[in-house]
């Protein structure tokens, strides 16, 4: 009995090693568990479930597969891929889980959650996750042509690109105040969530009893990792 947790693959047609890695672990390691959580940013960018272009058929069919054997598909959007939509559930068999979310993990609550929601400290990017995730924002932009669709993301791959040198590696790691927020509010002493691309088990002390904060790896060229939560516990596994 166990669960696997990833995130932050961000999948892309210039990154085939982390796509060919990906493709192994479904078909190889992921059948073995009862259930795959992927936490956000599978994809580098994700411009609306009608784009065909790849990298996206062969991840949709390799997730299909992994669900055709038994293993129970979870996904959260991220800050990347957050337009996936009921198209893309369906496809893969994924059901699409909101963050923030609570499961029972072998008798353990857990949250779950991408983990941008946690970096308060960037108001510059809570401010536009804000505006970009309005209905009416993401009904606009799906309804242009792909090709300027297209266009428009791979400007903004640049602009975010530019924007993470110029920020001070403080303002994007999470706000301890607002994680024990986030907790205490949903009732939980685990919390397991990505984006970051820090990761770490991290010990809290939430209404005197122990707690923990587990940050998920980002996937780099032929070398990934992977959580998996069993009744004995979460251990992280590397993958190449």
């Amino acid at each position: 009995m166990e669960s696997l947790f990833i995130s932050d693959l961000h999948l892309a047609r210039d990154r085939p090693a982390t796509l060919a890695l990906f493709r192994r672990f479904l078909a190889e390691r992921a059948p073995r568990a009862e259930a795959l959580y992927l936490l956000g940013d599978l994809f580098d960018v994700w411009i609306g479930d009608d784009d065909d272009a790849p990298p996206a058929p062969e991840v949709i069919a390799a997730l299909r597969a992994l669900a055709e054997t038994g293993t129970r598909l979870y996904f959260m959007r991220g800050n990347r891929d957050f337009l996936i939509g009921r198209r893309f559930a369906w496809a893969t068999s994924c059901r699409i889980l909101k963050d923030p979310t609570v499961v029972r993990l072998y008798g353990e609550p857990t949250l779950l959650m991408h983990g941008d929601l946690l970096c308060s400290d960037d108001i510059a990017y809570q401010r536009f996750r804000r505006r970009v995730r309005n209905p009416v924002v993401r009904q606009l932009f799906l309804w242009k042509r792909l090709a300027r669709r297209r266009a428009i993301a791979a400007d903004y791959r640049q602009r975010s690109g530019q924007a993470m040198a110029e920020k001070p590696e403080t303002i994007m790691d999470v706000n301890p105040d607002r994680v024990r927020r986030f907790m205490t509010e949903h009732g939980v002493r685990r919390l397991i969530h990505g984006h970051t691309h820090r990761p770490a088990d991290h010990a809290l002390v939430l209404d005197r009893q122990p707690a923990e904060r587990i940050v998920l790896a980002q996937w780099r060229g032929d070398c990934g990792e992977v959580l998996s939560v069993s009744p004995a516990g979460a251990r992280r596994e590397t993958l190449r």
